[in-house]
């Protein structure tokens, strides 16, 4: 029986998302606890793949559980979770677990995804660990210009990482906009998929534009380049924030 779990994590600690060799990463971690509380060895898959230092305020990983005995009902997977959060560190906690269809997955069956880039305008001890504090004056009228322009193309291999294996580069962006926040710029991003370090190197290519390094026009010149050196410098991971993943209804 196939079970989603839906979590939340401080990315500081860990090498992202998904299970390495020779580093500590969220994946692990999940399924570390939930093999010694259910005495069985458990894998999970994820909704996708954060890198290191990234946070989310929301994944969902999938998990079977096909052994005798495993936890079934509400009740079960209530203590399930409760003991869960108990026994792993304090910046991983997990939301919920419920049954889903056997063919449900985490990763293949979400349709959007959602992002936010916090740029702290003032410097502040306090979110050093979850901003990205940017020294320069920005101006946000520019970089939600540029931001819009996004949403006209499709083909963003401009803002991809280098040699990364992937099929393609098409991704449907249907929001992208800043707005502020308090003492804070929050750049909002959703799209049916991203490619690797693509929020991180749009944001630092909006940055540069609201700098007034570049004119807002100069977005139509690095998307048609499909060159990720002509964009600007990714910024630091600590900004980053999974927000939603979103999924057809029947899912749930």
């Amino acid at each position: 029986m196939r079970y989603f779990i839906e979590l939340s994590y401080f990315g500081k600690s860990y090498h992202g998302w998904q299970r390495q060799p020779n580093a500590v990463t969220v994946q692990q971690t999940i399924e570390e606890a939930l093999s010694t509380i259910l005495r069985h060895d458990l894998k999970i898959m994820g909704a996708g793949r954060t890198d290191t230092g990234v946070h989310a305020t929301q994944m969902y990983a999938h998990v079977d559980f096909d052994f005798e005995n495993a936890p079934s009902s509400e009740d079960d997977l209530n203590k399930l979770t409760h003991k869960l959060n108990r026994f792993l560190p304090p910046d991983i906690a997990i939301r919920s677990i419920f049954k889903v269809s056997n063919e449900a997955h985490t990763r293949f069956d979400a349709t959007a995804r959602s992002y936010v880039y916090r740029v702290a305008l003032d410097k502040n001890p306090f979110t050093t660990d979850a901003a990205f504090y940017c020294k320069s004056p920005l101006d946000i009228d520019k970089m939600n210009s540029a931001a819009q322009i996004l949403m006209n193309y499709c083909d963003f291999e401009c803002f991809s990482k280098s040699k990364t294996d992937v099929n393609t580069y098409l991704c449907n962006i249907t929001e992208a906009r800043w707005e502020e926040v308090e003492n804070e710029l929050e750049f909002h991003i959703t799209a049916d998929r991203f490619l690797r370090n693509m929020v991180r190197a749009i944001v630092g290519t909006l940055i540069e534009i609201g700098q007034g390094k570049q004119p807002v026009e100069w977005i139509h010149e690095v998307i048609a380049s499909k060159t990720r050196g002509t964009a600007g410098t990714s910024v630091p991971a600590q900004g980053l924030y999974l927000t939603k993943i979103e999924y057809l209804k029947t899912i749930f």
